[in-house]
């Protein structure tokens, strides 16, 4: 029997004075084997992302199967108010997970990270200039790569072909693309030309941006994920689930996917190193504040994505092709043709 009308029937959702969403999917089953140190890198990662991130940021933490000691600790970040949602499921695997928390909140902009990963001063601000800088960016990562230029990145070759602004420069932190080869267990990632160059767009004001954006932390414009989403994937982790989820979506609606000049946040990995504690204490407080760039709605069009990721990419991507395309951008002659 019900009694009574519910204050809240026809009531319109308040979104709060949050702009920003961070999606953190969070699986440590135990603190054995891969695990062991995971627990610590998982903390890491949640100080640096509470001590640089402004107070109109809402973090939701996908609890995504993991073990007791792990849930207690999450579920006592929700009740301090440091964490501002907690979704409990089993294993679903890591775009399910990013799913679910896509779902329920809508503010312009969402983070979605990986839980090994140490946020730095400033990487919020550095992402919004780009925005701000690029009316065409759809997705920005904190982390520049030299290697990012080929991955769903056609439109920009596209529309900035005969263009100037589309050249390569100097790296900015070599140090930076050095530590993050050191994190994936794989020294020679990058090579001595992918230390020294990468491929930037430049504003009419002159902000650089690299072109190209990885996976493991990225910003996204709202509007990317506003068109129809897979409910689920198959893949508990890598297949075509992060191109699915992640990469087309963005592209579909004809934005550029683009990475800060400079680097803005470490990959940990799984193994506590004596380094990240000390960089942790470098990491300054965000206190203040901060405003939503101003972000420019885009129509999706079919043919456009057709013509410019499909075909488009099909023939400048080609080895003789694109070897001439990097020389004409700036790369030396020996080296456009391995880089």
């Amino acid at each position: 029997m019900r009694v009574g009308f519910n204050p809240h029937k026809d009531k319109i959702q308040e979104t709060g004075d949050y702009f920003h969403q961070v999606i953190l999917p969070v699986y440590i089953p135990s603190f054995e084997g891969y695990f062991k140190d995971s627990f610590e890198i998982l903390k890491l990662c949640l100080e640096s992302l509470f001590q640089s991130s402004h107070k109109k940021t809402y973090i939701t933490i996908v609890n995504n199967g993991s073990c007791k000691e792990v849930t207690v600790y999450l579920e006592r970040l929700l009740s301090e108010n440091k964490i501002q949602e907690l979704i409990n499921t089993t294993n679903i695997g890591k775009i399910n997970a990013v799913l679910k928390g896509l779902a329920g909140v809508r503010v312009p902009l969402i983070t979605i990270s990986d839980a090994d990963v140490m946020f730095l001063t400033g990487w919020q601000e550095a992402t919004y200039n780009v925005f701000r800088s690029f009316p065409k960016a759809g997705v920005v990562c904190p982390t520049p790569s030299s290697k990012s230029y080929k991955t769903f990145t056609s439109n920009i070759y596209w529309d900035l072909f005969w263009s100037k602004k589309l050249r390569f420069t100097p790296v900015k932190n070599r140090a930076a693309l050095e530590a993050f080869a050191h994190s994936i267990g794989n020294e020679e990632f990058y090579k001595e030309y992918h230390l020294k160059q990468f491929l930037t767009v430049s504003s009419n004001e002159g902000t650089k941006a690299v072109v190209g954006a990885g996976h493991f932390i990225a910003t996204y414009r709202e509007e990317v994920f506003a068109g129809k989403l897979p409910k689920f994937t198959r893949y508990r982790l890598g297949g075509t689930s992060e191109q699915e989820v992640l990469d087309l979506p963005s592209v579909k609606r004809g934005f550029w996917r683009l990475s800060t000049e400079d680097n803005y946040a470490c990959h940990l990995g799984n193994v506590v190193e004596p380094w990240m504690k000390e960089k942790l204490l470098s990491v300054k407080k965000n206190a203040t504040p901060s405003e939503a760039p101003a972000l420019l709605e885009r129509k999706a069009s079919r043919l456009e994505y057709y013509l410019k990721i499909k075909l488009f990419a099909k023939i400048i991507f080609a080895k003789k092709i694109l070897s001439k395309i990097l020389w004409m951008k700036g790369l030396p002659k020996d080296v456009s043709g391995k880089y």
